[in-house]
């Protein structure tokens, strides 16, 4: 993908609000993927959702073509009413250190294959069609037809018909159309994910469609 945007010298925007900060068991989605961005968004992870933050990385060429007008012209006209904001930056800052500090990654990566292996333990009940994911991050995609990989009709809501009943569980998913997404507490323990694949195999075994 990069070779063909360079080619055509189009900018690759890399979007890591979900990926980013130890998801997929690396600092970053691109690092995973050996991917070579021009730009990064960053969010979520950046704060540990304690406090909304976001921010966006640009290489020097992109960074000097803003500051140096800037310096001759004035100051750089562009932000928002609480770009900034300190207590966010602490809070980020604090949430990095301590993700260092507990070695956040390292625990990614060594529950990663047994929370992958329990994701795609589901593979084969007759409503999943595909089981996908890398790192701490999956989905199930609940399908008509197995062997053909069929999807629901959508006016049948099935994702949501998983998704009520993982709540009533009380499990916190989330359905996108027929696929049921996980994303857990990058803390989570081996025993917690144990429960949490517990749960949703019974709310599973509750969808009738």
């Amino acid at each position: 993908m990069k070779e063909v945007l360079d080619r055509h010298d189009i900018i690759f925007i890399d979007d890591e609000v979900i990926c980013g900060f130890g998801r997929t068991g690396e600092t970053f989605g691109a690092v995973t993927y050996g991917m070579q961005a021009d730009t990064m968004t960053l969010a979520k992870g950046l704060s540990s959702a304690y406090m909304p933050i976001s921010a966006v990385l640009v290489p020097d060429w992109m960074y000097e073509a803003m500051i140096e007008p800037s310096a001759a012209n004035g100051a750089f006209g562009h932000g928002f009413t609480y770009s900034g904001h300190p207590v966010s930056c602490a809070v980020a800052l604090k949430t990095i250190e301590l993700m260092e500090e507990w070695a956040v990654m390292d625990h990614v990566r060594a529950l990663a294959p047994k929370f992958q292996a329990r994701l795609r333990g589901f593979s084969d009940h007759p409503l999943v069609g595909e089981a996908r994911g890398v790192g701490l991050v999956g989905a199930l995609e609940l399908v008509a037809d197995k062997a053909a990989k069929t999807p629901f009709d959508p006016k049948q809501g099935v994702g949501m018909a998983c998704y009520k009943a993982c709540m009533e569980e009380g499990l916190i998913i989330r359905a996108i159309g027929d696929s049921i997404a996980f994303c857990p507490p990058l803390v989570i323990t081996e025993d917690e994910m144990e429960e949490m694949f517990a749960r949703f195999g019974r709310a599973l075994d509750r969808v009738t469609v």
